[in-house]
């Protein structure tokens, strides 16, 4: 059953994106949604499947030159082909009153885009993973160059994404490269059983890990993330954001816990470090941030942050014996991972009916979209409540159970757990206290107050197509949050295959920590929410009629009726913060005098102009483009289109190459 529903997800992703090129203009959106939404709803069901235990392996000998297709689906890959197939259903579900300006070539992709998705956790083989990754890498691209010709940002987001992904790619391919030539073989069965020496099996983790972290979006990999996201059409901003990125925790946890086994205390514990820099920069960045996609991006450089702490913790436990608490990790991992693909989906397809709404993205110049899309604003009060980690929201059962393995490691983590897993509790309390003032400002300045600009008094909700996507974004974020006993059996189960013997989570109402103290129930502390908040309500309904009502003016200062122009904008919310971290988000600043022509002593207008940039982007990567850029310049004169001169350069190449090889055989 799993084969077939994973062939039948990746036969109508090829056949909706074949349909797309051909139907009529005004069909072709309900065709490729509805089609895309069909891949995604059979993925969801071979995940599902191969969660439940039932295990699949094809090999297609004729399929690739050389090697063949492999394809193997256990309850590792079923997690993440079922995530992403959710992903798909709820994205495509919008795109139908979305994507109907986009060409028939940017509608064709997309069920491309799914398919290779769902393609990457079944492959089985070096080969079989590398060529799902790259056809993943090019049709994201094509999706995100969709708006090229209009912006010129599309372009330089397409650069940045084209070209972090491909060095990413490179560093994948040369550590399993070498993992598939020590190893004798390149199926993924070989490469379990093969025994490498200890300085191989370092290089083959260090080049795997960067090449899937530049794919995760982890510090100081994520420059792309930030500028192909909020550029990208709004439903792939959600497939990439909410299903792209979780391919590199994928490969970690494959690479990693599968097919490398035990590593040493020093892999988990650097994986465990990048992902607590890319959980607290990238919410300080989000916190800052007035662009409402460009926020979300940040974000998801934290929780797939806050996924990895979960990943290298899992390692160092097991690592160090402690497999209870590497499973409960590598459990509150998983979770994490379906958790915001949740909410994360939500968000940017709200986010998109905003932009469809209005045309802006800068939360300085929204504002009182509350009344004039009040389904939008619900659904994405819905989303923000569940990515600020707190309860009810389906991110705090995730982090709930992270931070539970963390602090219980105290006793058993040895030296460096003593010192690394207390820095982690602080990580993960810190960057969620800053998910809270991220999304007050997101929700509380966008959709709230008075509108700030002629757009934002002028949108209009979103058809049913697109709501209903979001709307069942949202029902699946309520499930997780309310009744997450629904999935974690299943990632239990995934658990236990990396970590055998091993239960961490039992329970269905109370969640039960097994193997350490703890148990938790999240519909219950949903209902006692309730009723405190009934109660509060009831308390002031009493007290305030018992006393006469009468009408009065809304203080005022004495400045008269309040306007848009006395409201806290995105910015100014954010300044305090701003404050506190200047050290770490080093802010801009730039001051324009503009005399008078008469007269140099006179002003006739002063700009001040402040931004924050991403810091690392600017001392890392700016300094590197610099020195390529000379390069390529001084490299010109090399290439004069002089016939002579490029005869020379072989006849030297030769020259040089049968030297060395005389010396060295």
């Amino acid at each position: 059953m799993t084969g077939w529903l994973l062939v039948a997800a990746l036969s109508l992703c090829v056949v909706t994106a074949a349909a797309a090129l051909v139907v009529p203009t005004r069909a072709r959106a309900l065709i490729t949604g509805l089609g895309t939404a069909g891949g995604g709803a059979f993925g969801v069901a071979a995940g599902a499947a191969a969660l439940m235990g039932e295990r699949w392996t094809a090999w297609l000998p004729e399929l690739l030159p050389l090697a063949g297709v492999r394809l193997s689906l256990d309850p590792l890959g079923g997690v993440f082909v079922a995530v992403t197939g959710g992903v798909a259903v709820c994205a495509a579900l919008y795109a139908i009153g979305y994507a109907g300006e986009y060409g028939k070539v940017v509608q064709a992709v997309l069920p491309l885009f799914v398919g290779a998705m769902l393609l990457v956790p079944a492959a089985a083989s070096v080969s079989t993973l590398l060529v799902a990754w790259e056809l993943m890498a090019v049709t994201s691209l094509v999706l995100v160059l969709a708006e090229h010709a209009h912006r010129s940002e599309v372009g330089r987001a397409g650069l940045w994404y084209a070209v972090m992904t491909h060095l990413g790619f490179a560093a994948i391919l040369g550590g399993l490269a070498l993992f598939a030539a020590q190893a004798g073989g390149e199926a993924f069965e070989q490469l379990r059983t093969a025994e490498l020496p200890p300085a191989v099996r370092n290089v083959v983790f260090l080049a795997t890990l960067i090449g899937f972290a530049s794919k995760a979006g982890i510090v100081p990999l994520h420059v792309w993330l930030p500028r192909a996201h909020p550029e990208a059409p709004s439903h792939v901003s959600a497939l990439m954001s909410a299903a792209m990125v979780n391919m590199g925790v994928y490969g970690i946890a494959r690479v990693g816990l599968d097919l490398l086994g035990d590593g040493p205390h020093w892999w988990w514990l650097l994986t465990l470090g990048a992902g607590a820099l890319s959980a607290l920069y990238g919410i300080l960045q989000a916190a800052v941030s007035s662009d409402l996609k460009r926020l979300l991006g940040y974000s998801t450089t934290e929780n797939m942050g806050v996924v990895l702490v979960g990943v290298g913790a899992a390692g160092f436990f097991a690592a160090s014996g402690t497999t209870v608490l590497a499973a409960l990790a590598l459990t509150a991992a998983l979770l994490h991972v379906v958790n915001h693909a949740g909410f994360k989906t939500l968000l940017f397809l709200s986010a998109g009916s905003v932009v469809r709404a209005t045309g802006l993205r800068d939360l300085d110049a929204l504002g009182g979209l509350r009344n004039r899309m009040p389904y939008t604003t619900v659904l994405f009060a819905i989303g923000a409540l569940c990515a600020s980690a707190l309860p009810p929201g389906n991110g705090f059962v995730s982090e709930w159970l992270l931070l539970q393995s963390l602090v219980h490691a105290l006793p058993a983590s040895g030296v460096a757990g003593a010192v690394t897993m207390p820095l982690a509790v602080g990580v993960i309390a810190l960057s969620a206290g800053l998910a809270v003032a991220t999304f007050v400002k997101a929700f509380g300045i966008g959709f709230l107050a008075r509108p700030r600009s002629a757009e934002a008094k002028q949108a209009t909700e979103s058809p049913v197509t697109m709501l209903g996507g979001m709307g069942l974004a949202a029902a699946c974020s309520a499930v997780l949050a309310l009744a997450p006993a629904v999935v974690l059996p299943a990632l239990v189960a995934a658990v236990a295959e990396v970590f055998p013997g091993t239960r961490a989570v039992s329970g269905q109402v109370t969640l039960r920590l097994n193997g350490v103290m703890g148990a938790m129930s999240p519909l219950l502390i949903a209902l006692a929410l309730m009723v405190a908040v009934a109660l509060v309500l009831a308390v002031l309904r009493l007290v305030a009629s018992r006393r006469a009502r009468r009408r009065a003016r809304l203080w005022d200062c004495g400045a008269g009726p309040m306007t848009a122009r006395m409201e806290y904008t995105a910015t100014s919310f954010a300044e305090p913060l701003q404050r506190v971290f200047d050290d770490v988000l080093a802010p801009e600043s730039d001051v324009d005098v503009t005399p008078v022509k008469e007269s140099a002593y006179l002003v006739e207008r002063v700009r001040f102009q402040a931004w924050i940039p991403d810091r690392i982007e600017h001392r890392l990567y700016t300094p590197i483009l610099t020195a390529m850029t000379a390069l390529g310049r001084s490299a010109r004169k090399l290439a004069n289109g002089s016939v002579h001169r490029y005869l020379a350069y072989g006849f030297y190449a030769l020259t040089v190459a049968l030297i060395v090889l005389a010396v060295i055989r």
